[in-house]
């Protein structure tokens, strides 16, 4: 039986639901925004986040109230049905339809939470697995100067608070030798980001070869995430590191896995970017018959959002890359007291939640 089969037969009643917003400036120098869906019925409440990015949709959400229908008694997969064929928004998103996957798997990860609460039952026990411990990196950019030099002392104080803190880092043309040989020398960079298919976006790295040499000869034991390879002499350099090549923002699907330029050792699995409950256990379930590793990837999540990512990482994928750090981690000042990797299972008595 697929994964989706085992969730999908499970009665949902709903009465009505609550938004709730959320905000925080975040490390990478932006203020982030999200919106809690607070989904009740039965007595109990399900709660999923909103990622939607840009805080304009956000606004328009929280203005909009709670303006759909979605009361009645259903199944689980019925409910999410009836989601993929709504309009989320009440105002054209800004980024179009990836806007839309993440919106439908906040409404759908709500439901989840409130069947399997309504049900007294945690998310594991319906799929029959053992949450792990979770292995986790710290996404982030060096920071650089007005003379674009980038600095890794940032790092070094998270290494001296956490010692045992592994990254994924972003490079830009501002790794020279020197940084490179700087980054090794702390032995804590997992994987390296060179954001090569978000075209037009702030976060846009054009490919430069040179870049993707030193990064690749530097780091010999790191994956390497979304290259681009259609960019002059990348896949020809790249071709003898492709077991290590990892693929994040292509992916919302099977398709996208099956459309890749070559089968992937490993891809990154955002549960929003699927943008669906039937989805994502598809994606799921494919990559362990193809034999395909997996890792879970957060969203400057402030809100439940997060913990429901890594308890699907306890799931399914404990024992990658998974840059799902605790988000404590992207504030601007770090506490001192975040939990080191792995994170221990805190999966709630029933429910899809991370408890605390």
């Amino acid at each position: 039986m697929g994964t989706y089969d085992l969730l999908a037969d499970l009665p949902l009643a709903i009465d009505s639901y609550a938004l709730e917003a959320l905000e925080l400036d975040v490390s990478s120098g932006f203020r982030r925004q999200t919106t809690v869906v607070h989904l009740q019925g039965g007595g109990e409440e399900g709660i999923g986040e909103d990622v939607v990015y840009d805080g304009e949709d956000q606004d328009h959400l929280q203005a909009a109230g709670s303006y759909l229908d979605l009361a009645g008694e259903t199944t689980l997969g019925d409910f999410c049905e009836r989601i993929d064929a709504l309009d989320l928004f009440p105002v054209e998103p800004v980024r179009g339809e990836v806007s839309r996957l993440y919106r439908r798997w906040t409404f759908q990860s709500a439901a989840l939470d409130l069947a399997l609460r309504q049900a007294g039952r945690p998310l594991h026990d319906v799929l029959g697995r053992s949450p792990q411990p979770v292995t986790f990196v710290n996404s982030r950019r060096l920071p650089e100067d007005d003379d674009g030099a980038a600095s890794i002392a940032e790092l070094e104080r998270l290494l001296e608070q956490y010692p045992t803190l592994r990254f994924k880092l972003d490079p830009t043309p501002a790794w020279d030798d020197n940084l490179i040989a700087a980054l090794v020398e702390t032995g804590a960079v997992d994987s390296a980001d060179f954001k090569g298919l978000y075209r037009g976006t702030v976060v846009d790295n054009p490919a430069d070869p040179g870049l993707y040499r030193r990064v690749a000869e530097g780091f010999p034991d790191a994956w390497l995430e979304d290259p681009d390879l259609s960019a002059p002499g990348i896949d020809e350099l790249l071709a003898p590191h492709r077991d290590r090549i990892t693929w994040d923002a292509p992916i919302h699907s099977i398709a996208d896995i099956e459309a890749l330029p070559f089968a992937p050792k490993m891809v990154n699995i955002k549960p929003s970017r699927f943008g669906g409950l039937q989805r994502l256990c598809a994606g799921y379930d494919y990559c362990a018959e193809h034999g395909i590793g997996a890792y879970g990837g957060g969203q400057f999540e402030l809100g439940p959002g997060r913990g429901q990512a890594q308890l699907l990482a306890a799931i399914f994928h404990a024992d990658t890359p998974n840059d799902l750090a605790p988000g404590g981690y992207n504030l601007t000042e770090p506490p001192g007291d975040l939990p080191a990797s792995p994170l221990a299972p805190r999966p709630s008595a029933t429910g899809f939640r991370w408890d605390g």
